[in-house]
């Protein structure tokens, strides 16, 4: 991806941080004011303002620095919630507890929501209404998808009566109407939200002057610090790019800026750097790989490397059938070696024979799919979705990645159907959004997937466009489905393991949502700039 790394500044450069003393007396003074054991709250008002204040530390991404405090309010919120207290008969309050709290892992009804009305000309609490009705985790919770269409539907309305003025609470009504949540990359949206914090700051937040800049300052400090970390990673892989030949292979997309994007856009914190080198390594691996199969090599040049990929352990008894081969196997031999070793480190027993049976069981997948081209076999939609879930290749990316976030990865849990119930979820919902925006260029390939396969089994009785619309449904309710295994509680898998494989799922939303930006060499380039190379810009009235 050709990425502008010297863009023209506008507005106040902010790319100074703050000394760790100022830091932490912010943090201090933030804490203050989120929580304070003798003061519960105790009315519509103050509650309102907390979870404002949760909202939006969670918006400019320092919600992991006051995670006790966090706990604390929604503790509180919840139980309101189960007493069914009047103070969430107010909408905007209402709306709001429900979002936050389900996010949270809170064990939250829509049912809750079944007894609001609101003045419909009220755009927050209608936005709050839209915004939660989003984080739907159930094809049944038909309250959410009647409260999204509404709300929806008159926010749209605002919207075209009000073209004229564009206020900053319409500018955020358009941005959450054309950008659900589950389509957004974190790290992206911290920074949009730190630009604009006038639009975020919500008017009954009611917080000091010296508080709003507490926080401004606090998300500014904490996203340059990580941009530094970003940069210098992404100057390493570059490196690695190059070192392994891999910019040498004319068939392979050099996608590598767009996998660390999405890996430091879901896994910002710094101490997270293990997870995002292997991420973005075999992210770039997995689609140089995925070309090599589709229209790099030859069918002797796949066997070769899939044979060699297979006799892992003996090296020493294969050759290789040619120098394009020898680049990618070496490139998927040392990745493996070096990152299983680190992961092992950090797990305490070894796991590198894990990350070898990942890529052994992709390529395998690989050549099923090479075999039915080739042999002109036209497989059942349930016979490709099952191959598809594996060479959909996220099993290299988010399988290796688990064992660097922070939980010990037993195996276990390895071998617990949860895992592979979100691993399936997570890889056909990327699947089929694939399928779907890329269609047509796949079939001028003479690559089958689940939009022609659907047109074929059903006799030519169902258009394209239809074939579209049909997916659709099996897309939303993996999503739906894929967040409530993500937010349950007690499960085998940890949560912050859990949270990767969602992670994984709005990088492909982000991705295949409104096209095939994926496929784009410039598409999302603005998005990798914002995140790794162009500094915090702020309106003076901010700094």
């Amino acid at each position: 991806v050709a990425v502008a790394k010297n863009k023209p500044q506008v507005g106040g450069n902010v790319a100074s941080m703050p000394n760790l003393v100022e830091k932490k007396a912010r943090e201090t003074q933030t804490k203050k004011q989120l929580h304070k054991p003798e003061e519960v709250p105790t009315c519509q008002e103050s509650l309102h303002r907390q979870l404002s204040m949760v909202d939006v530390l969670q918006k400019i991404g320092i919600s992991r620095h006051f995670a006790s405090e966090i706990k604390s309010i929604l503790d509180f919120t919840y139980s309101y919630w189960l007493q069914r207290d009047e103070i969430m008969l107010d909408v905007e309050t209402c709306a709001m507890a429900f979002r936050i709290l389900r996010m949270n892992g809170y064990n939250v009804s829509a049912d809750g929501l079944s007894h609001i009305s609101t003045d419909l000309s009220d755009t927050r609490s209608l936005l709050e209404l839209y915004k939660a009705s989003q984080v739907s985790t159930s094809d049944d919770e038909l309250i959410l998808d009647i409260i999204g269409y509404w709300s929806g539907h008159l926010l749209r309305q605002q919207l075209k009566s009000s073209e004229a003025q564009r206020t900053p609470l319409l500018r955020e009504v358009e941005h959450v109407l054309d950008s659900p949540f589950y389509t957004m990359l974190d790290r992206l949206e911290h920074k949009r939200n730190i630009e604009q914090f006038d639009i975020i700051e919500h008017p009954i937040l009611q917080l000091t002057w010296q508080t709003n800049q507490d926080l401004l300052a606090l998300g500014v400090m904490d996203f340059n610090t990580s941009q530094s970390i970003y940069q210098q990673e992404y100057q390493h892989l570059e490196s690695w790019v190059r070192e392994s030949r891999l910019n040498r292979l004319p068939f392979a997309r050099q996608k590598l800026a767009y996998f660390y994007l999405s890996a430091a856009s879901t896994m910002f914190p710094p101490e997270l750097s293990d997870a995002r080198i292997l991420w973005a390594k075999n992210g770039a691996l997995t689609t140089v790989v995925d070309d090599f199969f589709d229209v790099g090599g030859s069918k002797d040049e796949l066997e070769n490397l899939t044979a060699l990929v297979e006799m892992w352990e003996h090296q020493e008894e294969t050759e290789y059938y040619s120098e394009q081969v020898e680049i990618v196997f070496s490139a998927i031999y040392s990745s493996v070696n070096e990152l299983g070793s680190k992961a092992s480190t950090v797990q305490g027993r070894d796991v590198t024979g894990h990350l070898v049976e990942i890529w052994q069981e992709l390529l395998r997948n690989m050549m099923t799919e090479v075999e039915w081209r080739t042999g002109g076999y036209v497989p059942t939609l349930d016979e490709y979705i099952e191959n598809a879930v594996v060479t959909f290749a996220l099993g290299p990316i988010v399988l290796p990645a688990l064992y660097f976030v922070g939980p010990k990865i037993t195996e276990s849990m390895v071998i617990d159907p949860e895992y592979s119930e979100l691993f399936r979820l997570t890889s056909t919902c990327g699947r089929l959004l694939n399928d779907v925006q890329t269609y047509e260029r796949e079939y001028k390939e003479g690559k089958l997937n689940s939009v022609s396969l659907l047109v074929l089994h059903n006799d030519g009785s169902l258009t394209i466009p239809e074939a579209r619309r049909k997916l659709q449904k099996p897309i939303d309710t993996c999503r739906r489905d894929l967040l409530r295994l993500v937010l349950r509680e007690d499960d085998a898998v940890p949560r912050p393991c859990k949270e990767l494989f969602w992670n994984i799922c709005k990088t492909c939303y982000f991705f295949y949502y409104q096209g095939d930006a994926f496929s784009c060499q410039e598409e999302k380039a603005g998005a990798v700039d914002a995140v790794i190379h162009d500094p915090l810009q702020l309106p003076m009235n901010l700094l």
